[in-house]
Order: structure tokens, then C-alpha cells, then sequence
């Protein structure tokens, strides 16, 4: 999946496509390389040693590394609201209304499964676990994002009381999921399904 970065993250957004595909190329690299060496480690240079472009292709979009982390953050953002959606259009008419644990099973098995198989993602998510930005932005970055995507399906309004009933229900998948990961590489399943029983519970609430 070739999610290119909202523009606002980069100094230069790609016109052509092989300047897209160099983009992508960075930012694989820029993930596989966080997992090799870490944040504090990685560098511009190995990035563009690592994607076999000119180090100045990587300064065309980005003034230094914790820019490229932003983009990677971002493009994970878009490439999980990209999953979620293809998740929910798949259930059909049991994402709708009145089905919204499908909904909620679908935004935490796709952030759990990034967390297992995306290159970086253990570092970087989208983008509150290295120093891009305060840890809250990005949280609420993502539940405006859920909440957008969501409200259609189980036919709430978008309104403040949705926002905040996602933003809550994000922080905590965030907490438990995170606190999972440091128990077990994989994720501790104990722990996952107390999240998942939590998060029921809750959202219920509001969503039954």
C-alpha cells in the first residue's frame, strides 16, 4: 500500500509518480531502520543509504529525521483509517447501525495488528512515542479521525459528545495496548481481551 503523506508533513509534496515511489522508498526505509537502530540512532544519510536514493532526495522532503518520523507517522494514520475502512466495508450491514462491536473489533485488531507487523510502527505509531509534537495530539488526531469514519456507520452525529466518547475510548486502547506490548514482543492476549471487555463496556454507554 503506497499511502503518500498528507503535504503538510513534507517540504515538498511529490508531483510525478517516480517522485512518489522515491517518497515511499524513504519512508520504508526510514521504518525498517527504527526497528534496527532506533530513534537516536537513525540518521538521513543511512535512510537514503538504505532507500539507494541521493541524500539529497531526502532533504527535498524533509529538513531532518524527526520530519521523516512525522511522515511515517502520518502515512500509518492513513493507511490504518485505509484498513479500518476496508475492514468495515467488508462486514457490510453488521458495521451499521446498531452494530458497532464490529466497528470497535475492527479499530482494535487493525492497531494491534500494525503494531505487530509494521515496520517502525513500535516507535513511531502515529506519532506520540518519539518527539514529533506533545503525546496528546496525535490521539486526538486519531479519535476525530474514528470519529468521522464511525459516525456514519452507526449513525450517530459527529457531534462534541461523540468526539469525546472516541477520544476516551482511544487514550485507553492506547494505554492497554501499549502496557500489552511491554508484557509480551507480540502483545499479552490477557491483557488485549481486558482491553476489548473495557472498551465494551464503555462505549456501550453511549453507542447501545
Amino acid at each position: 500500500m503506497k499511502t503518500v503523506p498528507h503535504p503538510a508533513t513534507l517540504r515538498r509534496a511529490p508531483v510525478q509518480r517516480r517522485s512518489a515511489e522515491r517518497l515511499t522508498r524513504i519512508l520504508d526505509a526510514c521504518a525498517d531502520l527504527l526497528d534496527e537502530v532506533g530513534y537516536d540512532d537513525l540518521s538521513t544519510r543511512a535512510v537514503a543509504q538504505r532507500a539507494g536514493v541521493p541524500i539529497g532526495s531526502v532533504y527535498r522532503f524533509f529538513g531532518n529525521k524527526r520530519q521523516m518520523a512525522d511522515a511515517l507517522a502520518q502515512r500509518n494514520l492513513e493507511r490504518y483509517t485505509a484498513r479500518v475502512t476496508e475492514r468495515l466495508e467488508a462486514a457490510g450491514e453488521a458495521a451499521g447501525a446498531g452494530g458497532w462491536r464490529v466497528a470497535m473489533d475492527a479499530v482494535l485488531d487493525e492497531y494491534i495488528a500494525m503494531k505487530r507487523t509494521a515496520p517502525g510502527f513500535s516507535l513511531v505509531d502515529f506519532g506520540n512515542q518519539i518527539p514529533v509534537g506533545t503525546r496528546g495530539e496525535p490521539n486526538h488526531r486519531v479519535a476525530d479521525r474514528l470519529t468521522d469514519l464511525l459516525s456514519g456507520y452507526l449513525d450517530h452525529e459527529p457531534d462534541e459528545d461523540l468526539r469525546r466518547t472516541f477520544l476516551v475510548a482511544v487514550e485507553t486502547a492506547d494505554t492497554l495496548v501499549h502496557l500489552a506490548f511491554r508484557m509480551a514482543p507480540e502483545g499479552d492476549d490477557r491483557i488485549l481481551d481486558e482491553a476489548r471487555l473495557l472498551l465494551r463496556a464503555y462505549l456501550a454507554r453511549v453507542l447501545d
